[in-house]
């Protein structure tokens, strides 16, 4: 089958370039030729050095758009395009046999546990590969990091005309305020970042934004909710910080959902938690469902994924460029490589 190229991060701060044998053909698995390679928060992170269940070296890249080579079960075409769901699940132990796939025991997420997206060709489990149905590369790129939000958003159980919280404007948040609108929530979008905060307001058209920096949280939710404080928190940053001053936004019977990811541990007062009778729940990953849900939102068009592109690069240039994407003033929201 020959060599591909392969972009590796060797350790936190270098990728490099390298060749590896295009993968053989294995029956129950399916070749894919990679078209589009989404760049996100776990990849960031890893460069960085920063992220949790995590070793090197490691082919980065979860969020992807493909070309079927060959599927050795015939579900699947040659030059059929595709998208995947990343997270290689045991299907054997309690988690998956609940259908919570996302969690199993024993996953293997692709880019994080497992080599992922980073190359030319890739070869994944065909009961993992998602048909287009008519999206395009780069929709089906998005389609992972809005499961995250969507699955987040089911977690949470939104009702209608709730008040929803979403903490943080990085992608996986944006994504969170578009499946919040859709469930019915009343969105308010927290950051400290300016632009993004634009961004929910114009693009998004969230309902409320709150700057952490310039403005009073406490005072500002209590004046937008009318006094109730928010049904439901749902923190997209990752930030300690963040996730310990979210206890206090709560009103009575909240929910409050953590999709964000840090290494530290979660501190709160028992008593004001206990009072309220709250609810705080992890989210990870998604489910087929969840990326079913995405798909089907995009091709309705209540999301616009052309909105979160900002940056692009060819597969070549993603090495010179990746810390780049790490400097705020750059205003990345999603880079999106291009392998074709």
């Amino acid at each position: 089958m020959g060599t591909m190229k392969v972009l590796v991060c060797d350790k936190p701060g270098e990728l490099l370039y390298t060749t590896r044998p295009i993968p053989q053909p294995e029956k129950g698995y399916t070749l894919l030729k990679i078209k589009r390679i989404g760049i996100c928060g776990t990849d960031l992170h890893a460069f960085e050095g920063s992220q949790p269940y995590f070793n090197y070296p490691r082919v980065l890249g979860h969020e992807l758009a493909a070309e079927v080579v060959s599927s050795a079960e015939g579900e699947f075409k040659p030059g059929d395009l595709v998208t995947l769901i990343p997270y290689v699940n045991c299907q054997t132990c309690f988690a998956c046999r609940l259908g919570k796939t996302n969690c199993c025991t024993g996953i293997q997420v692709l880019g994080v546990h497992a080599d992922g997206g980073m190359a030319e060709y890739m070869q994944v489990p065909t009961r993992l590969v998602l048909a287009a149905d008519g999206l395009s590369p780069d929709e089906l790129a998005l389609v992972e990091p809005l499961a995250i939000g969507a699955h987040g958003v089911r977690r949470a159980a939104v009702v209608k005309g709730e008040y929803v919280l979403v903490i943080g404007a990085g992608p996986i948040g944006l994504g969170t305020m578009e499946f919040a609108k859709i469930a019915g929530g009343k969105v308010i979008a927290l950051d400290i970042n300016p632009q993004r905060l634009v961004f929910c307001k114009e693009k998004l058209k969230v309902d409320h934004i709150i700057n952490a920096l310039t403005e009073d949280v406490t005072a500002r939710l209590y004046e937008i909710t009318g006094g109730d404080m928010p049904a439901v928190i749902i923190d997209a940053t990752g930030s300690q910080k963040a996730i310990n001053n979210a206890f206090h936004y709560m009103t009575h019977g909240a929910r409050f959902i953590l999709i964000g990811l840090q290494k530290g541990e979660i501190s709160f007062s028992h008593p004001e938690f206990h009072k309220r009778e709250a609810t705080l729940m992890s989210s990870r990953n998604a489910t087929r469902e969840d990326f079913d849900q995405v798909i089907s939102a995009i091709k309705n068009k209540l999301i616009e994924p052309a909105n979160y592109i900002t940056h692009r690069v060819k597969f070549d240039n993603v090495a010179h460029n990746f810390s780049s994407w790490l400097d705020p003033d750059n205003g990345v929201i999603k880079a999106m490589v291009e392998v074709d």
